[in-house]
């Protein structure tokens, strides 16, 4: 076999993944892309799966993605002439608690707002639908038109087949030996096929500056070749289909998530498969190293689904088991899959699907050739990019935790606010311990635990009605609540509230380019004099928000970027891709912000500087014996600072603010206030209120946006303006629900005019303003005064467009010194 010595790109794995990305690749341009796999196409972990497909994802850019798979599969056979194995029979999604009721009814909102036909229907219709099920206990059900499955190896084949017809080559019986890397970039891949020592054996290379790890479970060993982490950690997962009895290849695929079941139809019988609460690790160096890997059955590990499937199809205790499979599946920590670029540049990977990820093949695929070749996919990504994982990641320990938690609750309702425990605790701030002496219910965020409030010191009646105002929300909102928040609101508002925020991501950038590179990435003006603060936005070539961060000039070449926790390794590695040295200096500094009208007597007291420095500036001080970095900003709209100071001082920091706090009223607080607040002052939340997907002009942040200056996606957003300008343009408004008790979470749809218009970005309550707040994206000719619906658990509530911010609207409490 003879392979060329250079290609555009080598796509390793010869799945549903591989194949999806060399097709996109090549339907781009990129027609020099060859495809590796070890073994025969589909071989590794694509042949074993069961092929459900459900368009209604928890997210909408999982949602889409499986949409367009959808959408891809007869441009495939028209291509090429064969079956893609779409088998498009619908599917119920039952409901039989009162909770997944709940859940069903939200989801249906969600799936509004994606443009998805769906119904909720009752039991009883759900067994006309399909008179085999048992369906006394089923309170409810969800009816998707769209959902159905596919054949694994029709859709891998069809799309090989397409991938040959652009140009692609594919050798299988290809192994990978190694991948050479230089300066810090993939130079190419080593290969060989046939067994060593053998007449048939052969070693060559093929340079290339991309390569893409599509390898499935076996996509960790092939990343380490490259000193590269790709936490992905195989799974053992079970499934069984019975001998033929009648059923029609008709029959809707059935979820059934409080039983955690799920089957279809095959050959006349049922496939069975389920999500066993103890799952076992395949504990191996080379996995995937034979083919069509399968494990000895397991059955009493499968009794729980197998049990659950004969009281919902009782017909299937009369029939015999013929096949079980029981094979390996690539999970990641939390259950999504890791896509994009590697640390190492050019190396690329498209791995963890975790049993669900055939459905979005096609949308992998396309996602995956976007980045690639234009440098940004059309979907925001983060929630599956592979950077969403801090240096930790590198833990087998830790990988492997989160993993077996993710798979063991796969069928759990997740209500939003809701905790995991597995792995934890694991990043702590220097005040950790004092957060537990108070008493703080903590979150956890990329690694790092963090104080959601701390329990009232007092008893407070069940509903949290303090001052006869702010009971618990009612629905989901109303789950994952503390009356606590609300106090600590008000003590920020009135007084003064002390808040961890060590966690949030710290990076440097310094050096003689420093400030042209940063201007060029950053749409906002830094070149200010030293001890400015920028808040801006990076943008993508569509002028897309990929990074929401302040930028501080600490001297006329170094600069310190401030942004959310959970986006450091993501908006480090858009700086690198942009040529910019980063450096993550997160560790080195503990952060405490201190705000509210009493913040200047709190800190005067224990600091002799000159503290009436301008709102966006920042200076040098002491605080008691600890030297800070004190800047004039805010994220709750109450005037004050964010502190900074070496790490081995935090500890003494928060003690020296505590203590002098308290005579002022001062009280320490939590996540839960802050975001409470910002919703009060409109400040915005990457990945929710604003995305890659959305510009700044959209976002109602166009002031952060300068005009004298070159920056990336500057074009985009002027070849838009005249767009922007227009009764068409969307645009983010705030919203205040009619109903107080109303509480949205994010994702509720909105309507006006009784027809679908938005989504909600994000929503809670204000505690300052006693009002129910969301924002949503509605079109530009949107005025205040203007009604809507929001649907919030399936009741809609009326809301009105309120001019924002509704707290502190000319901001005197931020800009002013405190009288």
């Amino acid at each position: 076999m003879k392979l060329p010595s250079s290609a555009r790109a080598v796509v390793i794995g010869g799945g549903v993944a591989g194949c999806s990305v060399a097709y996109h690749l090549a339907r781009l341009g990129w027609t020099e892309v060859i495809l590796v796999e070890q073994h025969e196409l589909t071989e590794g972990t694509t042949w074993h799966s069961a092929g459900f497909v459900g368009q209604l994802r928890s997210t909408v850019t999982q949602t889409k993605m499986i949409m367009y798979s959808a959408g891809l599969y007869p441009e495939l056979a028209e291509l090429t002439g064969l079956d893609p194995g779409w088998r498009g029979v619908g599917g119920l999604r039952l409901a039989t608690t009162p909770e997944r009721v709940e859940e069903s009814l939200r989801l249906a909102g969600a799936g509004e707002t994606y443009g998805l036909g769906l119904e909720v229907v009752s039991g009883a219709e759900a067994r006309e639908m399909l008179p085999l099920l048992h369906a006394d206990d089923v309170r409810a059900a969800l009816w998707l038109p769209g959902d159905g499955w596919l054949d694994p190896a029709l859709l891998a084949r069809a799309l090989a087949a397409g991938a040959r017809k652009l140009g692609v080559r594919i050798h299988t019986g290809t192994r990978v030996t190694g991948l050479d890397v230089a300066k810090g970039a993939i130079t190419g891949v080593r290969l060989a096929s046939g067994a060593a020592g053998s007449a048939d054996f052969e070693e060559w290379s093929v340079q290339a500056e991309t390569v893409v790890v599509a390898a499935g479970a076996a996509s960790g060993r092939v990343g380490r070749l490259a000193g590269v982490d790709i936490p992905v950690v195989p799974i053992k997962h079970q499934y069984v289909t019975t001998e033929s009895f009648g059923v029609p290849s008709s029959m809707p695929t059935v979820r059934d998530p409080d039983n955690i079941v799920y089957f279809r139809e095959e050959n006349g019988g049922i496939l069975v498969g389920g999500y066993i609460r103890d799952p076992e690790i395949w504990d191996t160096v080379a996995p995937l190293d034979e083919p069509r890997t399968v494990f000895p059955p397991d059955m009493p590990k499968f009794r729980e689904s197998w049990e659950s499937a004969v009281r919902r199809v009782p017909e299937l205790g009369r029939t015999e088991i013929t096949k079980v499979v029981h094979g390996p599946e690539a999970f990641t920590p939390d259950g999504e899959f890791l896509l994009g670029e590697t640390p190492v540049r050019g190396l690329w990977a498209a791995a963890g699907f975790c049993v669900h990820g055939l459905a979005a093949a096609g949308g992998v695929g396309k996602v995956m050739a976007e980045w690639i070749v234009d440098g940004s996919p059309e979907y925001d990504m983060f929630g599956m990019d592979l950077r969403r994982f801090g240096a930790h990641a590198r833990s087998a320990s830790w990988t492997r935790a989160k993993a077996l938690d993710s798979y063991s609750k796969y069928y759990d309702i997740v209500y939003p606010g809701e905790e995991r425990t597995a792995a934890r605790p694991l990043r702590r701030s220097p005040a950790w311990v004092r957060h537990v002496e108070l008493g703080a219910a903590f979150g956890e965020k990329s690694g790092w635990e963090r104080v959601n409030w701390y329990e009232p010191g007092r008893d407070l009646p069940p509903d949290g009605q303090v001052d006869g105002r702010s009971p618990r929300p009612d629905g989901w909102a109303g789950r994952i609540w503390s009356p606590a928040v609300r106090e600590e609101c008000l003590a920020t508002r009135d007084a003064a509230g002390l808040f961890d925020q060590t966690s949030f991501s710290k990076l440097e950038v310094s050096g003689p380019g420093a400030l042209e590179g940063l201007q060029r990435a950053c749409a906002g003006q830094l070149d200010r004099p030293v001890g400015s603060i920028v808040y801006t936005q990076l943008l993508n070539e569509r002028g897309g928000i990929e990074a929401d961060l302040t930028v501080t000039r600490l001297a006329e070449d170094r600069f310190r970027l401030v942004t959310g926790t959970a986006f450091g390794v993501h908006d480090a590695a858009w700086l690198r891709g942009r040529g910019l040295d980063v450096r993550d200096v997160t560790s080195a500094h503990a952060c405490y912000c201190l705000w509210g009208p009493r913040a200047l007597d709190i800190l005067g007291s224990v600091s002799g500087d000159d503290l009436t420095f301008g709102y966006m500036k920042a200076r040098e001080i002491s605080v008691g014996n600890v030297p800070v970095l004190a800047q004039r900003v805010t994220f709750v709209g109450e005037f004050g600072w964010e502190l900074y100071c070496p790490s081995e001082y935090g500890l003494t920091l928060w003690d020296t603010l505590t203590e002098a706090g308290a005579p002022h009223g001062m009280r320490p607080a939590g996540y839960r206030a802050i975001d409470s607040m910002r919703l009060e002052k409109g400040y915005r939340v990457w990945g929710m209120d604003i995305t890659p997907e959305t510009t700044p002009h959209e976002a109602g942040l166009g002031f952060a946006v300068a005009r004298d200056k070159d920056f990336l996606g500057r074009a985009a957003l002027e070849a838009g303006a005249g767009a922007g300008a227009g009764a068409s343009a969307r645009r983010l408004f705030c919203l205040v629900l009619d109903d107080p008790r109303q509480v949205c979470l994010g994702g509720e749809p909105v309507r006006a005019g009784g027809l679908p218009a938005s989504r909600v970005t994000s929503g809670g309550y204000g505690h300052r303003v006693d009002r129910s707040i969301a924002y949503a994206y509605l079109p530009g000719e949107t005025a205040p005064g203007d009604r809507v619906e929001v649907g919030v658990t399936g009741t809609w509530t009326g809301a009105v467009v309120t001019a924002e911010p509704l707290y502190d609207p000319s901001s005197e409490r931020v800009r002013r010194l405190p009288s």
